[in-house]
Formats: C-alpha cells, structure tokens, sequence
C-alpha cells in the first residue's frame, strides 16, 4: 500500500485513507438510486441501468485510483442523465440510439485526453458560457426533481402550477427534501444518502415504498445496447456536443477543485491530469456500451478530502463499495422507483450547481446576457443542447456589436456557426 499510493509521501496513512473513502462513498451513494429512477424514465430497464452504473463507477474510480492516485471518484454525473431522458422523450429516438451518441462523445473524449486539444477548448470558451452552462443544467434538473415529486405540474396557461399539495406523493416528497435540506444546514456527513433513506423509512410506513427483498445475486450484464448508425441518421450532432463538453468541464473543474484542495497541485498543474481524465473518458465509453449516461468526476470526493484522503487508496475503497453495493439490486429497485425518495437530491444537487453564478459579470451586457439565455433556455425546452446553442450564438454577436470581437476565440466563431446552421435547419 505504501509503495503503491505513497502514503508516507502525501503525508496520509491506510486508516485515514479507509476513513476518507467511506466518506466519499456515502456522500455520492445516492446516484446508485438516481440514476436508475431517471433512465429508467427513458425506456432504459431498471437492472441494466443499476449494474451499468455501477460498473461504470467502479472501473473509472479503480483507474483513478491506481494510475492517477488521486482521491477522487467517479460515476455516471447527475444533469447528463436528466438530459438523456429528455432527449428520448423530445427527439422520438429510443433509448439505443442515445446510448450511441454517449458512445460516440465518450470515444471523443478519450481520444482528445491525449492531445492538447482539450486544452485549447476548455480555454477558448469564456468562463460566463462555463457558468452559464453549470448553473442551467443545475435548474434543468432541479425542474426535473420538482415534476418528479409533482411539486409542479403541467399547465395549459402558464406551462406548470403548484401541483396538489396533499397528494401523498408530493407530501413524502416534500418531507424528503426538508429532512435533507436540515441534515446539510447540520452538516451531517452523506447528507444527500441519509436523507433518502429517512424518506425511504417514512415511505415504507406511509405504506408507499414496497420492498420484496433487500439481498440478492447481480443482475446480468446487457452488453452493447446501443444503436450507433441511428446517432447519424437523427443527427445528434448536437448531442454528442453537449455530453462532451459538460463532460470535459465538469470533470476539469472538479479535478481542479479536488486536487488543489487535497494539495497535490504544484504551481496550479498537476502531472496526473491525463490519466485522471482518462479514467472518465473509458468510464463514459464503457458506461454507454453496458447502458447508463456519461460520466464524470464527483464534486462529492471533496468531502473525502476534508476527511484527510490524499492518495489513490481512498478512491480505491470508494471502488470496493460501490462493488459491494451490487448485491442490494432489490433495495435500490424499491427506492428507485419511488420518486418522493430521489426527486429532494435532485432539487438539492440544483441548488449546488447554481454557486458559479457569482463568477459572471453580470454588469457586463456582454458577457452576462448570453450566460442569461443558457440559464433560462435549459430548463424551459428541456435541452441542455439548446441551452449551450444558443450561448454559443449569442455570445460572440454581442461581442462583434459592442467591438470586442478580437476578444473572441476563433473556436467560438466556429462553433457559433455550426449552432446557428444546426437550429436552424436540423433542429
């Protein structure tokens, strides 16, 4: 262990290391039950979408672990889920095809790792379109948790209403999220995890949760479910955009973040970057041939750190775990598959995705009305596609008309183009 992940080097130890993993762990469990409630919305069968989330995590964490010796975990990334159920839904594809476009976008990323193209574009795309992007899928996928528990409804006037508060759905739901909101405000450790699973007992004595075992034997593996020709027949091209470049932002951030915090940046770099970043890519590449939505790097693995985790062992435990956790398919089955349990993690993990809103200029016409439209567009079509669309057209007309076009990285000309070219004529 010590030559492996040089504890003594990053100035850790296995106890503290165990510590931190089991931290990390019960602070991301939740998308274990998330994840398979909102493909499974999409058509995607509940036991292929649980054993292929695990997989994907436990393969992207054990790569992090063991060739970046990072503490940081990964697993399939709450929004991209959300948004590939929307996807589904709005562009009368099934789910095999968008499977595809996970795939297609999952090998991009991979490929785009070794190369310094990566860098270019994380660069050239301005930090109000960055934010603009986070804190839109932040309420996209709060406005999905809020349809979920029926919070909201649909309305024919004003699109949505407050939904009928005494409907006992909306009521666990409702009680969900303010037991979990007042374990954040006390900052208990895994606040997101223990709320789901108090609303789960409180469920199961509403007589709503129905459970018909708690152990059992794996699910089979589905392997390569997935329609790649249809990616190019319905022209996703925008799709595999969107999953790409949420990928590649969120996981940098986070990688950014984690590892400046755990103190293992020097001079703001880090010799792991690409190794750290591959273990996303193949994650996402193996998660979309086995069945679930891209994934990424947990923002989660930070409480982890807090708890003294430094070195790849810690991410290693959060692998065991989430392994650990296959055996529980019929308890994780249950909770899926009642919304009032997941829909709280949902709105909350929303309200986390909002922070970088601080970061925007909001004085500056310029740079804050195009982050304004992803914000607003996101949510309301239902597109997180739509949401980068319309930034990435906005933003750089502004900038030619208030003649600060030299500001503008060639990139985003480009890729305005292509926007503009793809809404207008494929959409």
């Amino acid at each position: 262990m010590e030559r492996l992940f040089k504890l003594g080097e990053l100035g850790t130890n296995v106890k503290t290391e165990v510590l931190a993993g089991f931290t990390t762990f019960f602070t991301m469990a939740y998308i274990i039950f998330v994840n398979p409630a909102i493909l499974s919305a999409a058509g995607v069968p509940f036991d292929q979408v649980f054993i292929a989330t695990i997989v994907a995590a436990v393969i992207g964490t054990l790569i992090m672990a063991l060739f970046a010796n990072y503490p940081i975990a990964i697993a399939p990334g709450m929004g991209m889920n959300a948004y590939f159920t929307s996807v589904v839904a709005t562009q009368g594809v099934s789910y095999q095809v968008v499977f595809g476009a996970v795939l297609v976008a999952g090998i991009i990323f991979l490929l785009l790792t070794f190369t310094k193209f990566r860098e270019l574009l994380i660069e050239s795309i301005p930090t109000s379109i960055k934010y603009g992007i986070t804190a839109g899928i932040g309420l996209f996928i709060a406005f999905v948790g809020l349809k979920m528990s029926k919070i909201v409804v649909g309305n024919s006037e004003a699109l949505v209403t407050l939904g009928d508060l005494s409907d006992p759905l909306t009521v666990l739901s409702i009680i969900g999220l303010f037991v979990t909101i007042i374990l954040i405000a006390l900052r208990v450790k895994g606040a997101l995890f223990v709320g789901m699973f108090v609303t789960a007992i409180i469920g199961y004595f509403m007589g709503m949760l129905q459970l018909d075992g708690v152990i059992s034997t794996p699910p089979s593996i589905v392997f390569f479910d997935v329609d790649i020709p249809g990616v190019f027949t319905s022209g996703l091209y925008a799709v595999i955009f969107s999953f790409l470049l949420v990928t590649i932002f969120d996981t940098t951030g986070t990688l950014i973040g984690v590892t400046e915090q755990a103190g293992l940046m020097k001079d703001g770099k880090s010799s792991k970057v690409k190794s750290a970043l591959a273990a996303d890519a193949v994650a996402t590449t193996v998660g979309a041939t086995l069945g679930t939505s891209p994934s990424t790097a947990y923002i989660e693995s930070s409480t982890g750190v807090a708890a003294g985790g430094r070195s790849g062992l810690t991410a290693l435990v959060v692998a065991i775990l989430f392994f650990v956790a296959l055996f529980f398919s019929p308890l994780v089955s249950a909770i899926s598959s009642l919304p009032a349990i997941t829909a709280p993690a949902l709105i909350i993990v929303g309200c986390y995705m909002m922070e970088g809103l601080a970061k925007i200029h909001w004085k500056k016409f310029d740079e804050a009305f195009p982050a304004f439209l992803i914000i607003l567009t996101m949510p309301l079509t239902g597109s997180i596609a739509t949401g980068i669309a319309v930034g990435f057209i906005t933003y750089p007309i502004l900038k030619l008309a208030s003649g600060k076009g030299r500001e503008v990285h060639p990139i985003i000309y480009v890729f305005g183009v292509i926007f503009a070219i793809q809404m207008v004529f494929f959409s």
